[in-house]
């Protein structure tokens, strides 16, 4: 990484080289130089920098959102704020705006994905017909698996009862499906980082009046390579399904919020 430094403002506090996460940076009378081994790109030592002396082409301080005054949530506020997140599986039938949408994924690349690569995109799927046909295509690949797993066959089956009932097992005709999708090299790793880019969408959607719920179906699907569902999707080439979340407007409002099984922890032993 190529980054510049103003020699003048440098005050030699080492900070930047001490928060450095691969030892990237190292400090001389000059001020840092860069070093052996590589760089992450996360942007800490221009963030740490008390005289913002040092900057990064790659993260530049100048589209660095500035800490500033704000005022962090209280213990209270940020356990209420995160216990009162539900998958939502009724929608309104409204449709959400692409601008809603498009600000909702924004949210979602600013989340941690494994060794900095973020390299998660997003397809986002609106149209009402071609819901239909993914729901449908996934409810196929179903019986198809269903062939040869029981605990698939009985899922299949549920959603068969549902379809009867006009209902939508799948995507429980939810107005819009966003797809997470990462490198098919580098699935091992884009996996778990589609999931907390989606997750970072779960968690800022009710600000946004939305609802979410994860489609688990429809990822289990996109990752077997079931082709008549990629070729609704068609995403870009070399692209595999990472994750996938329904969104849409909650038809009901909740009066308390969802608890949990007891807490399983353990400690080590001194």
């Amino acid at each position: 990484m190529e980054f510049s430094l103003n020699a003048e403002r440098c005050v030699r506090c080492g900070l930047c080289v001490a928060e450095c996460p691969t030892g990237y940076l190292v400090m001389t009378e000059e001020g840092p130089k860069p070093n052996r081994g590589g760089c992450l790109q996360c942007g800490h030592c221009v963030a740490v920098c008390p005289t913002e002396a040092i900057d990064s082409p790659e993260m530049p301080r100048a589209e660095q959102m500035p800490m500033g005054d704000y005022k962090r949530l209280s213990p209270e506020e940020a356990e209420k704020f995160l216990r009162s997140r539900r998958s939502i599986r009724t929608f309104k039938n409204t449709p959400v705006p692409k601008e809603l949408l498009t600000r909702l994924v924004d949210v979602a690349r600013m989340a941690p994905t494994a060794t900095n690569s973020q390299n998660v995109g997003y397809h986002i799927v609106t149209n009402p017909d071609r819901l239909k046909r993914i729901s449908q295509e996934v409810l196929d690949w179903m019986h198809f698996m269903g062939k040869k797993n029981a605990r698939m066959r009985l899922y299949a089956r549920g959603a068969d009862l549902y379809t009867k009932q006009g209902k939508d097992f799948i995507l429980h005709k939810a107005p819009a499906l966003i797809v997470a999708h990462v490198p098919e090299k580098m699935f091992d790793r884009g996996h778990d980082s589609a999931h907390f880019c989606l997750a970072y969408a779960e968690l800022f959607a009710p600000s946004l009046g939305l609802g979410t719920c994860w489609s688990g179906f429809a990822e289990y699907c996109g990752q077997y390579d079931w082709e008549p569902f990629l070729k609704e999707l068609n995403l870009p080439e070399g692209r595999k399904v990472g994750g996938a979340i329904m969104v849409g407007y909650p038809q009901y409002q909740y009066r308390y919020m969802p608890n949990r099984r007891p807490l399983d922890v353990t400690f080590d032993e001194d």
